[in-house]
Formats: C-alpha cells, structure tokens, sequence
C-alpha cells in the first residue's frame, strides 16, 4: 500500500484532465454583456453579392407554430421551446442580406399612434405665421409580405451513448439531437400569389461526458471522485441559423427563378444559381440523420479480391495462405443481388500437406444499406470445391469434388458512383473430412477466408433502376 497516495493522485488528475473542457471553462463571476454571436450564417449573408434593387418586405408575425413547451424531467412548465422572437430575428436577416427594405409591421399600430401624436402635436402648438405643412413622410408600402414560422420542433430524433466501469471506476458519454423546422414564403402584395417558398431544417446537439471513481483504498477508508461537463447548442442560436439560411436560400431561389437579380447581372446570376443547385442536389441526396444517399443505379458488378485462405481441420499446425478471386453479381432490387463467384486459393494443413483449391458457387447477397457509402452485407453461396493440386497425397486426387456452402459478411464502401471496395469473411462447410488430406474423427473439415476486394459497378440501365428505387 506504499504506493496508494501516488497512485490515487494519477488516478485524480487523469479525471481532471477528462474533465478539463468543464474546469477551463467554467463561469468564476459575472459576465459584461458582450455583442450577439453572428452563425457561419451570418457571415454568409453578409457576402451575398448586392442586388440589383433592394426589394421592400413586410413581416406581420413570423412565429412559432409548434405550441411546445419545454420538456422537464419532473413536474410542469410554461415555458416555451421556442423563441417567440422569430420575427425580430428574421427583420435582421433581411437587413444583414441588403437584399430586402423591411418595414415595420409588426407593432403597426404603435407606429400609426405615434404618427398621430407628432401630427397632432404639430398642428396643437404651430405658429400662427407658419403656413407650412404639417404632414408626415407617406409610409412605405411593402412589394411582398413574408410570412411562415417555426412550424416543428423534434425532441429526441436521435440519441445514444457509451460507458464502462472496472473495479468502481468508469465513465460514460451521452448525447441527443433535437430538431427544428423553418417554413418562409414570399407573396405578391399586389396580386396575392405565393412567388416562393422555401423551408429549413436545423439540428441542435446537447452532449454529457461523465467520469467517476467509487473504491475503497483502505479499511474503512472510502474514495468517491466525480467530474463531467454537459454541452447545450443554444436552440435560439438554432432557430437564427435556420432563419438566417431560409432568407439565403429564398433569394438564390428568386434568382433562379428571374424574380429579381444581382446588380452585377446574368453572369453572376448564374453563378450564384449553379452552386445553390450543387447544394441541392447534395442535401436532396442527404437522409435525415446526416447520412448521404447515393443513387448506386447500376445493376451489374464485377469483382476481384485478394485475401487468405484458413483450413479447419483434424492438424494443430494449420496457417494462412494465399487466394485469389473473382466474381459477378446482378442487382435485382437494391438490397438483394445473385451471381457467381469463383475462387483459386491454397489450403496449408501442415508443413507437408499444401494443396491448391478451386472453387465455383452461386451467391445470394443483401445490402442492408444500399444507399448509404458504407454499407454491411450478408451472403450465402452453395456451390462446388475441385482438388486443383497434382502433388503427392494419400486421399485425394486431382479434381476430385466436394459440395461446399459458404456463408459470408462484410462490408463494402463506395468510392465513387462505380468504383467500390469490399471487406469479408467467409465461413465454408465441405460435408467432408478429407479436405486436409486426413479423413480422422468425425468430424467434417471446414475452411475460412478473408478477403479485400474491388467493385466496378456497370450497366446500360440506370436510369430504369433508379426509378424502381
């Protein structure tokens, strides 16, 4: 127990270490107020190359939609989960784009009070030589009205986590996203019609690191050491992201659409235009929870593989050896292809026992993810396995068969749309005890392969394919 003290003192500035993010940022005393935190959003808007005339908008009441309250663990509240200064964030965005003249709408009835005081005002205590006109500046009138909200707010959609402890020392991770959705849409004050409207989605991530310790260092001595942080991304920040981009993605619509124009003209237009559309087509490819979709239309895929080759059997002294194959496989449906597959490996049963092998089998696979980059994929393949070695042995002779069935699991990541690569293992049952060239026992000899391959996806068509999907 000498060296308990050091011991204990590693193991407290390990945890502190974990925990650093918490202790090197942790509020000691008041804060002065500070300027609002601008999003990459923000800075976005502000790069928006000028218009070629600056639309005037009115918004009444852009709000939120969902009803919802934040959840608490225990008890009730009347607090919101939502800002309920939607329109006031969205006036900014208009203003930091340059692209709009937004006018007050929101409290237009104070507006049109206080215009009444200052006229009635002027009227009350003019001079009785000032001949002058008491009139105001006429109010602007607004070219479109903007109008949408916050229309949901999903708690939950995804949350996860990790933790081990040893011996009463341990430590766990959590996290959850939440998720919001913003609806905006330009209309034509003069006719009424809906010009555009967009929506925006925005994820918020709340994230919980704990580490603790729990153990007795001595009899009747206790030591219990506890730290972790908890990181909230700010829904408000969330909902001024998704604002802010709505506006982004409304004038780039607009654009596209010969609503309005980039002081600079067609040539910035289009440029402006053909990058939106790239990153349309990449969100529109994007699921739900981040991952990115991809059409993979093909329907014909040949394969090449390299890997080793373990047999199973009734020697102690069996090792790797080398294999090489080849193989075709036709896409019925996205998750679910068929096709052949033919493999020449060696089988090292011992230092004297090294033969070549041949098999050929039909598969049948599943995708479990077909659209997705990294996929996992199951197989099964019955076929046949052919003694392709014309060296010395006692059991077999050249081209002797064997059914064999194998069954099979890996993984396959796309490259691109027609190249990929794929990882698997292979478990092969030969039905017979002679594939080690010792028929002993009774059990049958099997054999196992591992193998990296390389996919090139082909076919005529596509676009037939990427209709049934």
């Amino acid at each position: 127990m000498k060296n308990t003290p050091t011991k204990l003192c590693i193991v407290f500035a390990s945890f502190l270490f974990v925990g650093c993010g918490a202790y090197f940022n942790q509020p000691v005393g008041n804060q002065e107020a500070r300027i609002g935190e601008t999003t990459k959003q923000t800075k976005k808007l502000y790069t928006l190359p000028g218009p070629a005339e600056p639309i005037i908008a009115g918004v009444y009441n852009f709000k939120d939609q969902t009803g919802q309250y934040k959840s608490i663990e225990a008890g009730s509240t009347f607090s919101t989960a939502i800002t309920q200064g939607a329109t006031t964030i969205l006036i900014k965005a208009l203003q930091d784009s340059k692209w709009f003249r937004p006018i007050e709408r929101e409290n237009l009835n104070n507006l049109l009070n206080e215009r009444n005081i200052i006229r009635s005002t002027r009227e009350e205590y003019k001079k009785p030589e000032d001949n002058s006109p008491t009139r105001l500046s006429p109010l602007l009138f607004a070219g479109i009205l903007l109008e949408g909200g916050v229309v949901s707010y999903d708690s939950n959609i995804m949350t996860g986590g990790a933790g081990a402890r040893y011996f009463g020392v341990g430590g766990s991770t959590q996290y959850r996203q939440d998720r919001i959705t913003v609806y905006l849409r330009a209309v034509s004050t003069s006719t009424g019609e809906v010009l555009k409207t967009v929506y925006v989605s925005k994820t918020i991530l709340s994230q919980a690191v704990d580490v603790s310790l729990f153990r007795y260092v001595n009899f009747e001595r206790l030591l219990e050491v506890e730290t972790g942080f908890t990181k909230n991304e700010p829904a408000q920040m969330a909902v001024q992201e998704a604002i802010e981009k709505s506006v982004e993605v409304l004038i780039v619509e607009g654009i596209k659409d010969k609503l309005w124009s980039t002081a600079e003209g067609e040539e910035k237009n289009k440029e402006i235009v053909d990058e939106y559309l790239l990153e349309k087509e990449v969100e529109e490819s994007t699921g739900l929870y981040e991952r990115r979709y991809l059409s993979n239309g093909f329907r014909n895929t040949a394969n090449i593989n390299f890997g080793m080759a373990l047999v199973d059997g009734d020697y102690t002294t069996s090792m790797l050896d080398y294999k090489l194959g080849l193989g075709y496989k036709y896409r019925i449906i996205p998750e679910l292809s068929v096709g052949t597959d033919l493999q020449l490996f060696k089988l090292n049963s011992s230092g004297r026992t090294d033969h070549w092998w041949l098999s050929e089998s039909i598969k049948v696979e599943y995708n479990m993810l077909p659209n997705d980059r990294l996929s996992p994929l199951f197989y099964v393949a019955p076929g046949m396995l052919f003694f392709a070695d014309d060296s010395p042995r006692l059991y077999l002779q050249r081209w002797d068969t064997f059914f064999n069935l194998k069954f099979g699991a890996g993984l396959e990541y796309d490259v691109s749309e027609r190249i990929s690569f794929e990882l698997n293992g292979e478990w092969n049952v030969t039905f017979t005890d002679k594939i080690d060239n010792l028929p002993q026992g009774r059990r049958d000899d099997y054999y196992y392969t591992f193998s990296l391959g390389l996919n090139y996806h082909f076919g005529s068509d596509k676009s037939k394919f990427k209709n049934k999907q």
